[in-house]
């Protein structure tokens, strides 16, 4: 059983549907100080896993590839537009939402949670570990901070932060079915630079979360699918030849 998915994603739902909830009795203060707490452990997590990089050419050669085809494909703008398809049901479930954000943040924060929980390293590893082992400990972790995160996020952008549950959900049970044919195929250096591109990821998610730079973090996604690959060819192609 997913227990530890399913943990995940409920926390996601429950911190959702608390933050639009209660929303509205948080200063816009503790609101806006509270998002920049978040984004300071989400640079917590990220940092550790990049320090733990077995191959580093690999994981920025990934990052600069995943990137540029994410941007090809305008990953980022499909994305936003799937944002405000999920606002749809949203307002017509609560019609007496009004939320004080503009627009275009609006749309920046939620493409912000929907890398955040769907393509963090620690949440794809997770769910593998979980389908090879059993082991949950990882996601229930994860879960701990996607609730607070979730809460937060949606003091500010509403209801529809739960809805990032499904798409996280999809994500990761997928990942859980699959884990027996992928982890077999790795190696313990293809996890920590698997790892530590998620790393980079987070990294940039935080910067966004706390203002300092808008990193186009959708975009970055295909790295994680190009970094593994790319570990393994360093590892068995270009090492030996130095």
């Amino acid at each position: 059983m997913p227990i530890g998915i399913l943990i995940n994603s409920t926390s996601i739902i429950v911190g959702g549907l608390a933050g639009g909830f209660l929303g509205h009795l948080l200063s816009e203060r503790f609101k806006e100080e509270i998002q920049l707490i978040f984004g300071l452990c989400a640079l917590a997590m990220g940092i550790p896993a990049i320090t733990q990089t077995a191959n580093l050419p690999a994981v920025i050669l990934s990052v600069i590839l995943g990137t540029s085809l994410g941007m090809f494909l305008h990953l980022e703008k499909k994305i936003e537009s799937a944002a405000d398809l999920m606002q749809r049901p949203v307002n017509k479930l609560f019609p007496q939402e009004h939320l004080s954000v503009p627009h275009d943040e609006f749309v920046r924060g939620l493409v912000t949670i929907i890398v955040l929980f769907c393509a963090s390293g620690t949440g794809i590893y997770g769910s593998l570990d979980a389908g090879m082992t059993g082991e949950h400990t990882i996601l229930i972790a994860k879960s701990i901070l996607d609730f607070f995160t979730a809460a937060i996020f949606a003091c500010n952008l509403g209801y529809v932060v739960s809805l990032v549950a499904l798409p996280q959900f999809v994500i990761f049970f997928s990942l859980f079915l699959f884990a027996g044919i992928i982890l077999p195929l790795t190696t313990p250096e293809m996890i920590l630079d698997f790892r530590s591109c998620g790393g980079l990821l987070i990294v940039a998610t935080s910067f966004r979360m706390i203002r300092v730079k808008m990193f186009p973090t959708a975009d970055m996604i295909p790295s994680m699918v190009l970094v593994m690959p790319l570990s393994w060819v360093w590892t068995n192609v270009f090492l030996p030849l130095l």
